[in-house]
């Protein structure tokens, strides 16, 4: 479990967008998984689950060890990452900020990253919590101590971009970091809402990217979709509804022909809303591979988990509103 919290911190990564010196800005989101608040989390142990149960928990030595590992672990993995990719190139004696714009048509990626920068932080406070949960905190305690962890690192990176030589420091960012952090401790705190929204990450490689060879969705902000899903699960009325249970309603943002690019955004750069129907594969998968499960097995919590955040390319139709 620490080795996969480390590894969702280095994931925030992927957020990180600065302004370059030459005023070129590079930025990067990232798709990554979350364990669901009752996937992963160890449950908690009452008095009457037996011995074997009480030994499972933690002691007070182990829990501190833990807790200190998940925090400087996981900080230390992403600036350690920053200093061989982001500040490799230096750092100079005076702060220096950028205003990097919003979601307009003249902004480096049309928006996307600001999207990105609210993603990374939602689901990595989440998975986080569920972290510290195993560590052997309360779910309150867990789901508080990861957004101060997730956001905290995050403000150092900004704040390191003001330093370096080749960023800025960008409000926007911190601001879109802020947003995420908070939607994750919404969601978490409010079960009601998390069964009924998803936000998730849609990829498909740009025409940009297979031209110059980034396919990836860290850095193709081009081939990034942002959806918030509401599905039909999450409704009383139509969650047990032979039909409709299957489906969602997805409303989504995205831009095309920013970046990747050589340095140029394309002439024909747009930004797109999108609004359609979307299937609901964690709900077809468990009427069908997984319905004779007794109990959710680890490969369908895995899966839950997933698409819990990621959009599966082709299980989407969406009408495209060109801004």
């Amino acid at each position: 479990m620490a080795l996969l919290v480390v590894s969702a911190l280095f994931c925030l990564s992927g957020a990180h967008a600065g302004t370059e010196s030459d005023d070129t800005i590079s930025a990067s989101s990232v798709v990554f998984t979350q364990a669901k608040r009752d996937a992963i989390a160890a449950p908690d142990i009452l008095p009457d689950q037996g011995e074997g149960a009480r030994a499972a928990a933690p002691s007070e030595e182990d829990k501190r060890f833990r807790t200190q590992a998940l925090i400087w672990g996981g900080a230390g993995a992403v600036v350690a990452y920053g200093a061989a990719n982001w500040w490799k190139d230096g750092f100079s004696g005076h702060f220096r900020t950028v205003n990097e714009g919003w979601f307009g048509q003249d902004t480096y990626t049309g928006g996307a990253d600001k999207m990105g920068h609210a993603y990374a932080p939602y689901v990595g406070t989440r998975l986080l919590a569920r972290a510290f949960e195993w560590a052997g905190h309360d779910r309150d305690s867990s789901l508080y101590l990861s957004a101060a962890t997730v956001f905290g690192t995050l403000l150092a990176v900004e704040t390191l971009d003001g330093f370096s030589n080749r960023y800025k420091f960008s409000k926007e960012d911190l601001i879109m970091n802020a947003v995420g952090t908070g939607l994750g401790l919404l969601f978490e705190k409010n079960k009601r809402l998390d069964d009924l929204f998803d936000f998730r990450l849609h990829y498909w490689p740009s025409g940009d990217a297979k031209r110059l060879n980034q396919v990836g969705p860290i850095g193709d902000h081009s081939g990034q979709t942002y959806l918030l899903v509401a599905k039909a699960t999450g409704i009383p009325q139509l969650r047990n509804h032979d039909v409709l249970r299957y489906f969602e309603l997805a409303a989504g943002y995205g831009s095309r022909g920013y970046e990747p690019n050589e340095g140029a955004p394309a002439p024909d750069r747009s930004r797109h809303v999108y609004f359609g129907i979307s299937l609901n594969i964690s709900e077809i998968l468990r009427n069908t591979v997984f319905r004779d499960s007794a109990e959710k097995s680890r490969s369908q919590r895995v899966t839950d988990t997933v698409l819990e955040y990621v959009q599966v390319p082709g299980t989407a139709v969406l009408a495209d509103h060109r801004l």
